[in-house]
């Protein structure tokens, strides 16, 4: 999963839509090989950055399909890729962040700023498919790594991609962040006010918040680090107060 710049998540989506869906008829029934390469779009329209642009691939590909002669389309087949859209990133995860990935280097340099206990317990907040649960492994290799996922199928896909880590699904503003002395996220702009409140409200003092890209309003992290000149690690400590304020 990388972040592309639209149209290519459509252009991608549906070219291999395509190609796959004339592989699978020298295999399969027309219709099975339909639904597959309807389900394949399916998942490759999550590089779209929004729902309404997911919903755009899932849908364009039957559309394409019809509009090029490819296929008869039955007309269950639209409700297919929308249902499983909402099955990966359902309603109530909406206002959370999109699935993109964490860089697998990203949080290498955590040690060097937020230094945690061997043994502590470490969690992602929104673990999606689980590449910031593998930065947290490769910057932690002696943590307790758990992730807290929404979607019933990426909690699944989740927990099989990172088997030694506790991989549950929650909603992460509801679950406790207390037994944790790290918390890592990468949410919305708009979240990190409500992150920061419930860091406080759960976590003790001395435990970690740490978030890519995004701060929080109107409070002085700990420390921060940027990646390649382009994204920044901001690192905040519960209670911690800046000299400065």
């Amino acid at each position: 999963m990388i972040r592309l710049p639209w149209p290519l998540p459509a252009v991608l989506a549906w070219s291999s839509g395509w190609l796959l869906l004339l592989l699978l008829q020298r295999l399969l029934p027309p219709l099975w090989a339909l639904v597959l390469a309807t389900v394949w779009c399916t998942l490759v329209s999550l590089l779209g950055d929004s729902f309404w642009r997911r919903a755009l691939i899932v849908l364009g590909f039957p559309l394409s399909l019809v509009l090029t002669g490819m296929a008869s389309v039955p007309q269950w087949v639209w409700l297919l890729p929308l249902g499983l859209l909402l099955a990966v990133y359902p309603l109530h995860a909406w206002r959370d962040a999109p699935l993109f990935p964490t860089p697998a280097d990203a949080l290498n340099g955590l040690p060097d700023h937020a230094w945690l206990e061997p043994g502590a317990h470490v969690l992602d907040a929104g673990c999606g498919l689980g590449d910031g649960l593998l930065a947290l492994r490769q910057a932690y290799p002696l943590a307790h790594w758990h992730g807290l996922e929404w979607s019933r199928p990426l909690r699944w896909l989740c927990a099989r991609r990172c088997p030694w880590a506790e991989v549950r699904r929650g909603d992460i503003w509801q679950e406790s962040w207390g037994p944790y002395a790290l918390v890592y996220l990468f949410q919305r702009p708009e979240s990190m006010a409500r992150a920061w409140a419930k860091a406080n409200a759960d976590m003790t003092p001395g435990a970690w918040l740490v978030s890519l890209e995004f701060t929080v309003p109107d409070v002085t992290p700990f420390t921060h680090y940027t990646l390649d000149g382009e994204r920044t690690v901001w690192i905040y400590q519960i209670g911690h107060m800046p000299a400065d304020q």
